[in-house]
């Protein structure tokens, strides 16, 4: 190869590095697209900055996104980019282990949206296209996990900014007795859970993934309702469902010190 191809693939891949530090995860297509390459080069750069460890693939939507690794090269690393490179492969362990889909969601402008999910692994799966969506916070196992375990004054704030937005929650805002009885069972459970409401077919579990005292996601596991009782799913799977949110934020945090010295 000669000197000037080798400087051509280096702008190439630098301009790769930048369109993806600009969005929130592209495919190889869009990539092609803003970078204005064919996309078979887009495609096999990917794959050279995939080995060298400055991007990832995520296995639900084939995305493309920056990793830790490029803090060594300039700031445009954003911190939520963790996920796929942190939680998937243990959220992909775990789907295979249990079958029924597994689902790693944020809170984002008072709603939980999904970040990652393993429905396209899932033989029991009845939704597709999830990553993206975002749902209601009192509502959603995901959510509940999120009131029940951060610390009181953001959960006050979140509440008081979902009354501003009239996210009432089908009533229960109305009445606090009831949310704070459900974060308090959620709470004992050590789990969110959802047995109806939102979504009549399936129940759901969600494990509080810990920063320090923060919660910095929601790992869900969607079963459907005719399926399995809720008292069932939570011998079942509330175990496995907890360890793997240990895991994934005990790797989170270990990621974040190496980054930071």
């Amino acid at each position: 190869m000669s000197t000037f191809a080798r400087v051509r693939a280096l702008q190439r891949g630098l301009e790769i590095l930048q369109a993806l530090n600009a969005h929130n995860g592209l495919k190889a297509n869009v990539v092609a697209r803003i970078t204005g390459m064919p996309r078979p080069t887009a495609y096999r750069l990917l794959e050279t900055l995939e080995e060298l460890g400055f991007v990832t693939r995520s296995p639900s939507d084939d995305t493309w996104r920056p990793t830790l690794q490029t803090k060594s090269l300039s700031s445009g690393f954003r911190d939520e980019d963790w996920v796929a490179q942190t939680a998937v492969p243990h959220m992909m362990k775990l789907g295979r282990r249990v079958l029924w889909p597994i689902d790693l969601a944020t809170f984002h402008d008072y709603r939980m949206v999904v970040r990652e999910s393993t429905h396209n692994i899932s033989p029991f799966s009845i939704d597709i296209g999830v990553v993206g969506r975002d749902m209601p916070v009192t509502l959603t196992s995901g959510g509940r996990a999120w009131l029940a375990f951060c610390p009181d004054a953001e959960r006050e704030q979140i509440l008081a900014g979902l009354a501003v937005r009239g996210e009432t929650g089908g009533g229960m805002m109305e009445d606090r007795a009831s949310l704070d009885y459900v974060i308090e069972r959620c709470r004992s459970l050590g789990v969110g859970y959802r047995s109806g409401g939102f979504n009549d077919h399936t129940m759901s579990l969600s494990a509080p993934v810990m920063q320090g005292d923060r919660v910095i996601a929601s790992l869900t596991l969607i079963w459907i309702a005719s399926a399995m009782g809720f008292e069932e799913a939570l011998t079942r799977y509330r175990a496995a469902l907890i360890e793997t949110a240990s895991v994934i934020a005990s790797e989170r945090s270990a990621a974040a010190e190496n980054s930071a010295s």
